[in-house]
């Protein structure tokens, strides 16, 4: 197979998609012997340019796989690159001991990329996460009969087909059936632009003028606290800070050891400094 020189821009598909078909398809298929030889020097002397011939020889491939997934809105050239990836992971990891062919190995790798980058790509916010939820995605609009929705006797022969619950029909039906929408309004639109979330969600926790309300509301109550505290005595103003103002807080225990008093006399202590500190906040 004739691949020594060949344009970088030949083989990217997002350039000149009909040339890079047209390209690829003029690369030779490989006979099972060229295939076996080419897989058994990758594997065994790790040639890379036996893995080049092998790539080369599977891109027709993997537009044919690209094109199956062409409903879902997604740039045809980006499907195709990510098969390559897909078909670069199955070269690696092929063993020409496994009795088949590079195409029959590669396909699933091929399709594995590709799902993957449909489902983040498709929607901004991800709607099949399960491994019942991705069998849904790629298969339930292939298996409905009609347009609309479907009946009960429908969710439970596509539930029993494709092995799985019920409910997980009928929520990925309505998954599929929806679509993003944009926080602000196209200004374009003036129809829509009452319905845009920008329009009706309020944030409680963004107004300006409440924000600066509760930093002064913060700072004048600290600095209101901080007086107070210094009207009560020394050890007043220790057991309130000992027990409500560190993050280490003592027990009346502690500080019981601390002025060889008893626990109880120290719980006196705090009550009677707490009371002189609400009053001398309220006035």
């Amino acid at each position: 197979m004739s691949t020594a020189i060949i344009a970088t821009g030949s083989l990217s598909p997002g350039r000149d998609l009909d040339h890079y078909i047209h390209t690829v398809n003029s690369f030779e298929i490989l006979t099972p012997e060229a295939e076996q030889d080419f897989a058994r020097r990758l594997r065994d002397e790790g040639d890379l340019e036996a893995a080049r011939h092998l790539v080369l020889s599977h891109l027709r491939f993997v537009v044919h796989v690209a094109r199956s997934y062409s409903g879902y809105g997604l740039a045809q050239a980006d499907l195709i690159q990510e098969g390559n990836v897909g078909l670069m992971k199955a070269v690696k990891r092929f063993d020409p001991e496994f009795g088949v062919r590079l195409v029959s190995f590669a396909v699933h790798w091929i399709k594995a990329e590709i799902h993957e980058f449909i489902l983040r790509n498709w929607r901004i916010v991800k709607v099949a996460t399960t491994k019942a939820q991705r069998k849904l995605f790629f298969n339930l609009r292939g298996a409905k009969k009609r347009l609309g929705w479907m009946s009960g006797d429908e969710v439970r022969a596509i539930a029993a087909d494709l092995g799985v619950a019920p409910e997980e029909v009928t929520r990925m039906e309505g998954r599929l059936a929806s679509y993003d929408a944009s926080f602000d309004a196209d200004p374009s639109d003036d129809d829509d632009a009452v319905y845009a979330p920008s329009q009706y969600l309020f944030d409680d926790h963004s107004d300006p003028a409440e924000l600066v309300a509760d930093e002064d509301w913060s700072e004048s109550s600290t600095t209101l606290l901080q007086r107070s505290l210094e009207q009560l005595d020394e050890r007043s103003r220790d057991v309130i800070a000992s027990r409500w103002l560190t993050d280490d807080k003592l027990t009346l225990h502690d500080l019981a050891d601390r002025y060889e008093v008893s626990a109880e006399r120290i719980r006196q202590i705090e009550a009677n400094a707490l009371k002189k500190l609400k009053a001398a906040m309220a006035a």
